[in-house]
């Protein structure tokens, strides 16, 4: 083989070098200590809730600020809930005194191997009124009309721009102030309770994307098998 031949093979080999080496680098994504701190409750003065705040690293870079524990999707994937402080500070407000607020956000998708951070989108989820429960790639939680009039139990997955399940689950006396209830779930088989503002318990049986209600009838016959 020519000299002419092996050089410019030699030229590409050696610049392919640093794209391989880049594409297999591993990405170390951490969350920094946890700092108590309050977050506004609704649009009222003076209510506050008391959670957590961890900071989001990858390559020990910050990304983010979240609560709570995550929960593990797969092996590569995991969500957790996303925290933020807004600027509170009014127009007539002394301008070296800035007043920062923690506030709840939705939830963020992280992958491990690429590192990569998304938001995910819930269909009616409120940030203030909504609380959500995983089980797998799925999420539950009381969905909010826009006008805050109205509450869904809503079940969303990963992957999926509809709810794979919203039904009504109420009207909710004051949507702004207070937060729903956490659903819960059961394993075997698939199935998902939610608890209405009135006390009222509504279960949903998952199975892929079908969705049948559970109701009293049913839980007694399958106990009595």
């Amino acid at each position: 083989m020519s000299s002419q031949f092996l050089r410019p093979v030699l030229i590409l080999s050696l610049c392919l070098v640093p794209l391989a080496r880049s594409a297999t680098k591993a990405h170390v994504i951490t969350f920094g200590k946890a700092t108590p701190t309050k977050f506004q409750v609704g649009q009222s003065e003076g209510k506050f809730l008391n959670l957590k705040v961890r900071p989001l690293y990858v390559d020990a870079r910050l990304k983010e600020y979240t609560i709570g524990a995550p929960h593990e999707v797969t092996e590569r994937l995991f969500v957790v809930r996303r925290g933020f402080r807004l600027n509170d500070t009014l127009p007539d407000d002394p301008p070296a005194a800035p007043r920062w607020q923690w506030q709840r956000g939705g939830w963020l998708l992280v992958d491990r191997m690429t590192a990569r951070i998304s938001q995910i989108n819930l269909p009616e989820f409120d940030t203030l009124v909504s609380a959500a429960n995983w089980y797998r790639d799925y999420i539950a939680y009381c969905g909010v009309s826009d006008d805050g009039k109205k509450l869904f139990a809503v079940v969303a997955q990963l992957g999926r721009r509809k709810p794979v399940m919203k039904k009504p689950l109420g009207d909710p006396s004051d949507a702004s102030d207070e937060e729903c209830s956490v659903p819960t779930w059961q394993r075997d088989p698939m199935r998902v309770t939610f608890e209405s503002p009135d006390g009222k318990k509504l279960t949903f049986s998952i199975r892929g994307h079908v969705v049948d209600v559970v109701n009293d009838k049913e839980d007694e016959t399958e106990s009595s098998e």
